[in-house]
Parts: structure tokens; C-alpha cells; sequence
């Protein structure tokens, strides 16, 4: 059995259970504590269950976005890796466009020192950190969602069409082969599907622990987005799924 399978058979055992000793599971699993353990780890990385005295107990998915401030100190270094891969992928002169959340948040900092470079946003923290830079930076106009620090918008408050973004660079919640990209903020996913309309280039920068999720709100199949970028920690059962799905996925190596 391929560990992802074994994962998911283990996964199915906790959520139907709620809470499942160490040693049960290797019993129904007949796999040595080791292996079990191995397997217990991703689980924990995805957020799927929790350690207990003993044994494992299921977490309820959550159907809500945890906060921005949460979320910042979450991941940090695979952002990080992210958003300086995203950077490499813009040039000097690029109109691009820069989503809200923490993964594009990082890319602000690394793009300051390109020439002629704007950015249209929706994001309060880019424009903060692009603020005194040499950077040209454009906020659509909206409503200011508190929580997350952005804005959301619609045609009738901003005039979309009138934008020439040659990169758009996106957020997301989950992304699944067959679902593709969805996220948990239904406005918010309005004008990211208005981005995607007028982008020459579609990016979606996402660690590695949204693969495999599919939240509240879709956004976009896989192919309506010209290229995912994540973290060298995503499960070679994924990267094998998205290469056979043709998505084309790059891989940001973490710095030592």
C-alpha cells in the first residue's frame, strides 16, 4: 500500500472513531510502529488530527479562514521560499497583480528593487510595505474586509477593464486536481476570478498544506491557471497528480 493510501485508510479509521490509541492503529493497519508514526506526522502536518496521551484524536475540519494574524506566522519559511520564486518570475516593466494574503504579502519585499515595476493590489499590507518604495502601486477601489486587511470589489466600484496586468499572482485555500483552486471569501473570490479575466499570466502561490483541501468557494479549475507554486514539502503523490494533469507546478527550495 503507498503511504498516501495507508494516510487516507488511517485518516478514515480517526474521523470515524474521533480518538484511536497508537497501538490499535498499528494492529488495524498491520504496519510497524515506525511506519505508522511516519504516516501519523503528515497527518498532523495537513492539520487533520491532533496528538493526545496515547493516541490521536480527529479535528473537525474547519469551513472558515483562520485569521490573517494566525496565518502570518504560519508556514513562514515555505512562504518565504515561495515568494521569492514568485519574484524571480517578474521583470522589469511587469504590471502585476498582487492578491491578499500572507504567501503574496512576502512577495512585496523581494520585487522593490526591480525597475518600472506596478503593482495593482487589493492587499493593505503590500501597499504599506510597497509604500515608500520605487515600486508604482495601484488599490482597487471597495470595501475594506477588516480581518484580512484587503479589499473587495466589483465592476461597478472599480473599473477592471481598464488595468493591463501581465502577471497575476493568487492566493488560495485548497487545491485539488479535480476541483482546481478554491478558497473561503465569497467576494474576494469575485475579484479574483475578474483578475483572472484580464491577466496575460495566472500564479497561484500556495504552501504546501493547501493541496489536497477544496474549501467553500471555487475559483478556477487547474487549467485556468498557468502555473502553481509551492513548497518543496508537498507529497510526491501530488506532484505526480498535478504533472499527470498537466498543471505545471514549481517547486521553491527552501534556504538554509
Amino acid at each position: 500500500m503507498l503511504p498516501i493510501e495507508r494516510q487516507k485508510k488511517i485518516y478514515q479509521l480517526i474521523k470515524t472513531n474521533k480518538v484511536m490509541k497508537m497501538k490499535a492503529l498499528t494492529t488495524l493497519m498491520a504496519v510497524s510502529m515506525d511506519t505508522l508514526r511516519r504516516d501519523i506526522q503528515q497527518l498532523l502536518k495537513e492539520g487533520k488530527i491532533k496528538k493526545i496521551y496515547g493516541g490521536i484524536e480527529y479535528i473537525e475540519p474547519a469551513m472558515t479562514e483562520i485569521k490573517l494574524d494566525q496565518r502570518m506566522g504560519s508556514m513562514s519559511k515555505e512562504k518565504q521560499a515561495i515568494a521569492k520564486r514568485c519574484s524571480e518570475q517578474v521583470q522589469d516593466g511587469d504590471c502585476i497583480y498582487l492578491d491578499s494574503g500572507t504567501t503574496t504579502f512576502k512577495i512585496a519585499k523581494y520585487i522593490k528593487q526591480k525597475k518600472n515595476v506596478t503593482v495593482v493590489t487589493n492587499s493593505i499590507l503590500v501597499v504599506l510595505e510597497l509604500a515608500d518604495s520605487e515600486v508604482d502601486v495601484i488599490i482597487i477601489g471597495g470595501k475594506i474586509r477588516k480581518e484580512e486587511k484587503s479589499v473587495f470589489s466589483h465592476e461597478a466600484l472599480f473599473h477592471f477593464e481598464s488595468l493591463n496586468i501581465d502577471k497575476a499572482f493568487l492566493c488560495a485555500g485548497g487545491i485539488t486536481v479535480e476541483k482546481g483552486v478554491s478558497d473561503y471569501h465569497l467576494e474576494e473570490a469575485i475579484t479574483r476570478k475578474t483578475i483572472m479575466t484580464i491577466a496575460n499570466t495566472i500564479y497561484v502561490a500556495a504552501d504546501s498544506t493547501k493541496f489536497g483541501k477544496d474549501v467553500l468557494i471555487g475559483i478556477a479549475p487547474l487549467e485556468k491557471i498557468d502555473c502553481l507554486i509551492t513548497d518543496q514539502h508537498l507529497q510526491p503523490c501530488y506532484i505526480d497528480a498535478f504533472n499527470k494533469a498537466n498543471a505545471t507546478l514549481l517547486i521553491a527550495p527552501l534556504s538554509h
